[in-house]
């Protein structure tokens, strides 16, 4: 068997600008096109990380919403980004803390409610 590798994550929205957005913002994602398909009623957008990771942001009527996990991201300073998020009114749900594993981490929500895992 060979090796694989993990090419995106994908997560339902009911509003694909304003989480776009807010990846972009935050966490420095860069968007490719918005892909738009009429006849199916579904749109989407991939976004790029630094390292190659992707995440594929999607949108149709019906769908359900987010991803019952969550999404980890290995940022500089979490402290910092922690309190730039909460500023703006972004839900941390976990406060930063070093972890029995080795980690420091913070948890936030983005605008739909997923979690989002701030390390390093």
């Amino acid at each position: 068997m060979s090796a694989s590798s993990l090419e995106h994550l994908g997560l339902w929205t009911a509003d694909l600008e304003r989480l776009r957005a807010w990846y972009e913002r935050w966490l420095g994602a860069v968007a490719g096109e918005r892909y738009e398909n009429r006849e199916t009623g579904f749109s989407s957008y991939f976004l790029s990380f630094a390292g190659g990771a992707r995440l594929e942001l999607m949108q149709r009527a019906g769908e359900e919403l987010g991803l019952r996990a969550h999404v980890a991201f290995a940022v500089g300073d979490v402290d910092a980004l922690v309190e730039q998020l909460r500023a703006a009114g972004v839900p941390v749900l976990g406060e930063p803390r070093a972890t029995g594993d080795g980690y420091y981490e913070a948890v936030v929500a983005d605008p739909d409610g997923n979690r989002v895992e701030l390390m390093h």
